[in-house]
């Protein structure tokens, strides 16, 4: 009937389970957003990014990843997005390096694959904004070569790695801050 139709997509406090979902979704993503300013790991930044009214979007950040000491990535800082579906955090958000990176495991769009951002294998709604992006860290130094992502990197990778590691170094130079 009319009335149950109009009553399918209604949860019991009288919104709409996609509005529900939003707010679940926007409570936890301010939540992040207070964490992640009391305490976050050193060189990384995350904010959500701004919207053309000039107000936050929180289902949108922008971050920066350190490469870590002593390893090729060190000096480069890694620009990625992170953009959250409104069902966060049921589903993880989408990770993709701007510009896109050289690496084995981040598609040629920039787009990051690491399971704790795979719904279907490694995401558990607990994990934080915090942890993700050290995830994201601790990947650009070990890549891992059971699921490759991008081909040219992997092939480089696997073949020649004295190449690789060069390309690497060259990369995280080319993305190292600038202060002007």
């Amino acid at each position: 009937s009319v009335r149950e139709l109009r009553l399918s997509g209604v949860s019991r406090g009288g919104t709409s389970l996609v509005q529900g979902t939003m707010s679940l979704a926007r409570k936890r993503l301010a939540q992040e957003r207070r964490e992640w300013r009391k305490s976050h790991p050193h060189g990384f930044y995350a904010r959500p990014d701004k919207k053309e009214d000039g107000s936050q979007d929180l289902f949108k950040w922008i971050c920066g990843i350190p490469g870590k000491k002593k390893t090729l990535w060190e000096g480069g800082l890694y620009k990625v997005t992170m953009k959250f579906p409104s069902e966060y955090p049921a589903k993880p958000p989408k990770c993709q390096f701007a510009p896109p990176l050289f690496h084995p495991n981040v598609y040629p769009s920039g787009t990051v694959c690491l399971s704790i951002l795979n719904e279907d294998i490694g995401w558990k709604p607990s994990l934080s904004v915090k942890q993700i992006l050290l995830g994201i860290q601790a990947l650009l130094d070990e890549p891992n070569i059971k699921d490759p992502a991008q081909q040219e990197a992997f092939d480089l990778f696997k073949a020649d790695r004295a190449a690789y590691n060069e390309r690497v170094r060259k990369q995280a130079i080319e993305r190292a801050p600038s202060f002007n």
